[in-house]
């Protein structure tokens, strides 16, 4: 039986499961990689904390992401569909992102659906992921195209709106 048969929703079974093992061991990796990025910034030059409320709990919840650029616009995805954090980002309809650099700032997300821009964003993760997760992208981006979950991060001034992409703000 192949492993890259095609799921209900166009994706395929075996990066399905590859990109669910990765991503368990990243959040198993998360203090470390937190540690590391504090101090060798090189290794994950692209990667912002995104806090976003909990859809059902309504407490901050932080997950590490990279940052991907294109056209100067942010942009953030999930490749194998929606994720806990995808969907407290769709609920919250806000987040704050912790830049590189110390910043941090409030965005608004927008889905990308379909069409040039998500195209063009999905290309992007082949040069803007960190070694190895990049070949992993390419590799899979049959299976990313169907199921990948992204967003256009819109920058937002901190007095744009009332609520705050925080348990306090609630």
């Amino acid at each position: 039986m192949s492993t890259d048969r095609p799921s209900p929703d166009g994706g395929s079974a075996g990066w399905r499961w590859f990109f669910r093992i990765a991503y368990r061991f990243v959040r198993l990796a998360d203090p470390l990689l937190r540690a590391v990025m504090g101090r060798v910034g090189a290794f994950l030059p692209r990667a912002v904390d995104l806090e976003v409320v909990g859809r059902r709990s309504g407490r901050s919840r932080r997950v590490l992401l990279t940052l991907l650029t294109v056209d100067d616009a942010w942009f953030v995805g999930h490749p194998n569909g929606p994720a806990p954090w995808t969907r407290n980002l769709e609920a919250a309809g806000l987040a704050r992102l912790t830049l590189r650099d110390g910043r941090s700032v409030r965005v608004r997300p927008v889905r990308l659906w379909g069409g040039p821009e998500r195209e063009s964003v999905i290309r992007a993760t082949w040069s803007q992921q960190p070694f190895p997760a990049n070949v992993a992208y390419a590799l899979a981006r049959r299976h990313i195209r169907p199921v990948g979950v992204y967003y256009r991060l819109i920058e937002l001034p901190d007095d744009a709106a009332a609520d705050q992409p925080t348990a306090e703000g609630r």
